[in-house]
């Protein structure tokens, strides 16, 4: 089964919340995980991973977290083409716009995209949670 590197930003802990579940559905389905926030990450070890799943949530006007995630996904562009990707983050306000403009970022660099980006509005309730453990599931079954 694939290693998979779950790599996020998580300014109030929602962002975190759905790594942890996510995470959850990987192993459920034998995957194996590493999860670190993106400050733990260099950009140089995305090679070692078959899949990657990316989390940060929407900022400002609807964009990545500048000071951290940002640079670190600008970064490793050029690094995850041919990858299995996934991306998911909250979002607060408006329709979660800021995760449109990253899948399309994302499939530019030629990675192969899981889905069409996961998001969640504020803090995942019990039900979402347990859409994020099988958004896992799925992603270790791409």
């Amino acid at each position: 089964m694939a290693n998979v590197l779950i790599v996020y930003w998580s300014g109030t802990g929602n962002t975190e919340i759905m790594a942890e579940k996510i995470k959850e559905g990987l192993e459920q389905a034998g995957a194996s995980v590493d999860m670190r926030s993106v400050d733990a990450v260099k950009p140089s070890e995305i090679s070692g991973y078959d899949k990657i799943a990316f989390g940060c949530p929407s900022m400002g006007v609807e964009a990545l977290e500048e000071d951290e995630f940002d640079p670190f996904f600008s970064e490793v562009e050029g690094l995850i083409k041919g990858k299995k990707v996934a991306l998911f983050g909250s979002y607060g306000w408006g329709e979660g716009e800021w995760m449109d403009a990253w899948v399309e970022r994302t499939v530019a660099t030629g990675a192969k995209l899981f889905q069409e980006g996961f998001k969640v509005n504020s803090t995942p309730s019990s039900e979402e949670e347990e859409n994020c453990v099988e958004f896992g599931k799925g992603f270790a079954k791409f």
